[in-house]
């Protein structure tokens, strides 16, 4: 294949024996080429900026600047390098994160090679793969509920917290200078509204 067209990728992980496993998968296809890796997210806001690379492939989860401020950065300094989440992690909040940060794919790291190089190839093009679990936990952030308010009154608080402090109901009216039958209507409040 005419070295042109290479597809130039970044490797970023805090695992040297991963960086090296990618790098040698990576290096049987022609059309693509490892033309770096990085340790953290500074390094990899360094390696982009002299490499240039087409498509990083980040680690989300490293000490020092993570993967998700690091795409964040780079994709702010350099909007045509796409990135590649590559990582272990499939919860929801760190899912959300890297997407909102700029990611156009999201993988674990549990892929063959092949599946990994058309990924790179796809996102390349600026087209979104994600791995299946990554698509569940976005399924399930867009589908679940709004968080439930309870709306407890500043009283109904100061009785709960009395109650989670293991105080009976004499013991919270006498605290709260009300009658014990006040302290039960709030019980009686606090358990509707939970």
């Amino acid at each position: 294949m005419n070295e042109a067209y290479r597809i130039r990728v970044l490797i970023v992980d805090d695992h040297e024996m991963v960086r090296r496993g990618l790098s040698m998968f990576l290096r049987s296809y022609a059309d693509l080429e490892v033309v770096g890796e990085a340790a953290n997210g500074d390094e990899a806001i360094a390696q982009c900026a002299t490499l240039r690379p087409d498509v990083v492939l980040m680690d989300v989860i490293m000490p020092g600047m993570g993967g998700v401020e690091a795409t964040r950065r780079i994709r702010e300094l350099y909007a045509n390098i796409h990135i590649v989440a590559l990582t272990s992690s499939s919860h929801t909040g760190t899912v959300t994160a890297v997407l909102q940060a700029g990611a156009t794919s999201y993988l674990l790291k549990n892929i063959t090679d092949d599946q990994l190089a058309n990924a790179i190839r796809t996102t390349h093009q600026g087209r979104r793969t994600l791995a299946p679990e990554a698509t569940q936990a976005l399924i399930n952030a867009a589908t679940r509920g709004p968080e439930p308010t309870f709306n407890l009154t500043e009283r109904e608080l100061e009785v709960l917290r009395l109650m989670s402090e293991g105080k009976n109901n004499p013991e919270i009216a006498e605290a709260l200078v009300v009658s014990r039958s006040t302290v039960k209507y709030h019980i009686s409040s606090i358990l509707s509204k939970l």
